[in-house]
């Protein structure tokens, strides 16, 4: 069910703004001495940095709440992150990828608190050196750690009341001993996503919509351990571990659909029950030896990732009336859809810096990934006239990627550097099915080759002024469950369709950015993204290769590559504090620029075409351009001198803009919030989405005639109170970077 989901909800990643957050200029003194920290937002030569470790917007805060309110850094559906201008926005912390699926992500940073935070690094356009894909952004999440000896940590709960209710809470340690440094986390909680749809498709004389809600009750607990040890001076060896598990039983789909066609009005009830169970474990192995007195370093990084899902599904179908009432069944389909995911992978990257200014990276990893997917479902119709028709498929994909990397990187003087390198990646990959409906469906090899060249540039115009211009080419490979062929069903007409047929799609990335004082900036992006990967409504009568047509029309989300698009964006912004830092504000505000490409005229994994009543063929087609508007702004305001009292208002507003699916209606919401601190306790109120804006409706008009209507409501209004304890010495100083050796498999598990 929330593959259905996650599918159908395809815009919450296509909003691109930007919000920013400027904290409090403090004062820290050590042992040392006095050292003056401006906890402000910087740009370096390949990334932003946000200071927030003595920040007053950390305290009370979640992880999440925290990267919301991060320059650059957006969420319209509160529960993905993303960077102005970007694809996706993955999510690394102390400089290794959290290889959590993204709802087991968007939990764990629910539930972690900000406290633990000493600064959030964005990757806009990252190096050769980093593996990512496609126009992925990279937010780093650095972590605190001991400065001396002893233990701290803290304690957070929350309770949040939307339509249900659901609650959270974390603990969270750090200790050190010596060269001995342990961070841990555990968290977990329970909530039920609740959902109500509308899903409207058809034509003039004929139409399908589906109507009712989606209730999604989830049990989650995971956390963290991470272990560092330094063997001497010069080497470190780490270890770290991340896991995560939820349950989700008795997720329901209630939905009323109303069939209208030339030969009269049918109703119907979809009763739609899931049962899923998600594990996500992945360990680190990481040794780093430091080779001179300039920084030069050796990084060695072993890992293991295993992903399980178990997914059981029961749809019922029922007759019914115009008054809704529920008749007998007319159909049930039982499906059972595992998904084991195993990776091995390995890293070694090298570091040579010369005392002129010159650091020269070198490296290479390799990938070695299995998915199993053991898919099986059963339909029963009962008219006894028809069979159960049965349609077991165990689909295996075993993917080996191989890739090397050099970049070159120099200082030329006080004020202008700059970095160019390449990366070349080999990937092999071969699916086999043992019962696929088709001989092309049952073994698909798939060998390429790519070089991927990246080119950045920054100038120092003066202390105030700063400008950047970065170039990246990168691939987009399909995540694993998009090339698991199997259909997850929401009504007898209505499904979506995964596609093991979807290749790799080549994406070409540009950014220009100009920032002034560190408070002032403008940023321009334009992404170039060559046989796209996107979900494509087909609808009409099925015809199969055989020419036989289907009795019914049907509406088919089919994951498949579209075509080509371009994205481009504008964005100009201040972060800045006045009244001697009583309020501190980021505004931002922009354009986005959609240019459409794509058509299909058949299902890829079927070979079916589409015809309307009069026997016509049917293509969908998106050849249209958007131009919206974007604004979006936090702003925190201190109550009393003694920085107790904090009073959030945060807006945001996206503009109509044309995506795959059809014309996204703008969005918009206002969140309030009230904080107090007390001694190392925090006090926090939240109120979300106050005017009940946040809801996603999509319309699209096809020449053909044909129609696609949907409107869904989230539920994001709510009301979070939070109460968070810090304890123990809080003397802290950020962990060193490792980056982990399965970084590049992350993303494709979500």
């Amino acid at each position: 069910m929330k593959r259905i989901i996650l599918s159908m909800a395809i815009v919450f990643g296509t909003c691109a703004f930007a919000q920013e957050k400027k904290s409090d200029t403090a004062k820290t003194k050590n042992i040392e001495g006095v050292t003056i920290t401006k906890q402000v937002f910087k740009k370096q030569s390949d990334r932003f940095v946000y200071d927030v470790a003595a920040s007053p917007v950390a305290k009370g805060n979640t992880t999440f709440d925290l990267l919301k309110q991060t320059p650059l850094l957006s969420s319209t559906d509160d529960k993905t992150l993303k960077i102005a201008g970007k694809n996706n926005a993955l999510i690394y912390i102390n400089g290794r990828k959290s290889n959590m699926d993204s709802e087991s992500l968007a939990q764990f940073l629910k539930n972690t608190p900000a406290e633990n935070i000493q600064k959030i690094e964005v990757i806009t356009v990252p190096g050769s050196e980093y593996q990512v894909e496609s126009s992925d952004g990279i937010i780093n999440i650095v972590l605190k750690k001991k400065m001396s000896d002893g233990l701290n940590g803290n304690m957070r709960m929350s309770n949040t009341t939307g339509k249900y209710n659901g609650s959270q809470a974390s603990f969270s340690a750090n200790y050190r001993k010596g060269k001995l440094g342990v961070s841990a986390n555990l968290s977990g909680g329970e909530n039920i996503e609740a959902q109500t749809y509308t899903l409207r498709n058809g034509t003039t004389k004929t139409s399908n919509e589906s109507t009712g809600d989606i209730d999604d009750p989830n049990k989650n607990i995971g956390g963290y351990l991470n272990i560092d040890y330094q063997l001497n001076d010069k080497s470190n060896l780490a270890l770290s571990w991340n896991t995560w598990a939820n349950k989700s039983y008795n997720s329901t789909v209630n939905l009323f659909n109303t069939i209208k066609t030339e030969n009269g009005t049918k109703y119907t009830w979809s009763k739609n029950k899931e049962d899923a169970r998600s594990y996500n474990n992945s360990v680190n192995l990481n040794y780093e030896l430091k080779t001179d007195s300039l920084g030069s370093k050796l990084n060695v990084n072993a890992a293991y990732l295993n992903y399980k899902r178990f997914q059981f599904t029961d749809n019922r179908t029922h007759m019914s009336d115009a008054n809704m009432g529920v008749g007998k069944m007319t159909t049930q389909l039982f499906q059972d859809l595992p998904q084991i995911i195993n990776n091995f992978s390995g890293m070694v990257d090298y570091n040579q810096k010369f005392k002129n200014d010159l650091t020269i990276s070198i490296g290479g990893n390799y990938n070695k990934t299995k998915t199993d997917n053991d898919s099986k479902n059963i339909t029963y119709s009962f008219n006894p006239a028809e069979v159960p028709d049965s349609r077991p498929n165990h689909f295996i994909y075993d993917e080996n990627i191989y890739g090397a990397y050099l970049t070159i990187e120099k200082k030329l003087s006080d004020k202008i550097s700059g970095k160019i390198g390449a990366r070349y990646e080999i990937t092999n990959s071969l699916g086999t099915s043992d019962n696929a409906p088709t001989d092309e469906l049952k073994r698909i090899e798939r060998n390429y080759n790519n070089l991927l060249p990246y080119l950045s540039f920054n100038y120092a115009i003066n202390d105030k002024n700063n400008i950047s211009y970065s170039f990246s080419s990168r691939m987009r490979r399909p995540s694993f469950w998009e090339i698991n062929p199997v259909r997850n069903i929401l009504t007898d007409d209505n499904y979506t369709q995964n596609n093991p047929f979807v290749k790799a799609s080549s994406t070409y990335n540009q950014e220009l950015t100009y920032m002034f004082k560190n408070s002032y900036f403008l940023i321009l992006n334009h992404s170039y993204i060559q046989d796209a990967i996107t979900q494509v409504p087909l609808q009409g009568y099925p015809v199969s290769p055989d020419g036989t047509v289907g009795p019914n029309p049907v509406l088919r989300y089919i994951r498949t590559n579209f075509g080509n698009k371009q994205e481009m964006s504008a964005m100009v912004g201040v972060q800045k504090s006045f009244f001697k830092q009583y309020w501190t504000t980021n505004f931002n505000i922009g354009v986005q620029h959609n240019i459409n490409n794509g058509s299909l005229d058949m299902d890829p994994t079927t070979g079916d075409r589409f015809r309307n009543q009069k026997g016509e063929d049917i293509v969908y087609t998106n050849k249209t351009n958007s131009t919206s508007l974007l604004i979006q702004t936090n702003n925190t305001i201190r109550l009393d001198k003694k920085k107790t009292w904090f009073f959030g208002v945060n807006y945001f507003f996206v503009d109509k803009q044309q995506i795959e699916l059809g014309l996204l209606k703008s969005l918009m919401s206002l969140d309030l919030s009230i904080k107090k601190v007390w001694n190392e306790w925090t006090f926090a109120v939240n109120a979300n989405d106050i005017l009940n804006t946040n809801i996603v409706k999509i319309e699209d008009f096809q020449e053909n005639g044909n129609y696609n209507y949907i409107h869904q409501n989230r539920y994001n209004r709510n009301v979070m109170v939070s109460l968070t304890y810090n304890f123990g010495n809080q003397k802290v100083k950020k962990v060193r970077d490792i980056e982990g050796a399965s970084d590049a498999i992350k993303s494709r598990t979500r």
